[in-house]
């Protein structure tokens, strides 16, 4: 799949990983899918926690599936959803963005693999899909290389 194709289906994986999510306190779920070299698509859902800092964002939680399968480097794209929990669904209409602990996350897999992720923000409704590249996101980012030798 090319990476400057894969914005719908990404989207569509975030959105069923979102149905996952453990959010009783904000009640507001967020799937993230990650998009490996060879095509492989790996989700994520928020993990919210009575202790909040202990919590777990959509994006940190592919990205931990995707290290767990030794593939950290291999991250191409990302595609990002969420909206307010409802009984049919999710609920919103503006597109959700990574928050800035999961932009430098995701620069680590980036740097790691020597590119420029692309990242897809939707909202949950599926009428908004912006497309950026991680660089946007997090311009002067820090990575691996201000603090290795």
């Amino acid at each position: 799949m090319l990476e400057e194709a894969a914005g719908p289906v990404l989207v569509e994986a975030a959105l069923t990983a979102a149905a996952h999510a453990h959010a009783p306190y904000s009640r507001f779920a967020v799937g993230a899918a990650l998009l490996l070299a060879d095509g492989t698509v790996v989700t994520g859902t928020n993990l919210e926690n009575a202790s909040y800092g202990l919590s777990l964002c959509a994006e940190a939680a592919a990205l931990a599936a995707a290290n767990g399968l030794g593939r950290l480097a291999d991250v191409v794209a990302v595609g990002v959803v969420g909206g307010a929990q409802a009984s049919s669904g999710l609920k919103g209409e503006d597109a959700v963005y990574p928050c800035g602990r999961c932009r430098q996350m995701l620069n680590e897999a980036a740097d790691l693999g020597g590119r420029d992720l692309l990242v897809f923000c939707a909202s949950a409704d599926g009428r908004v899909l912006r497309r950026h590249r991680l660089s946007e996101l997090l311009p002067h980012a820090f990575g691996p290389g201000d603090v290795l030798p």
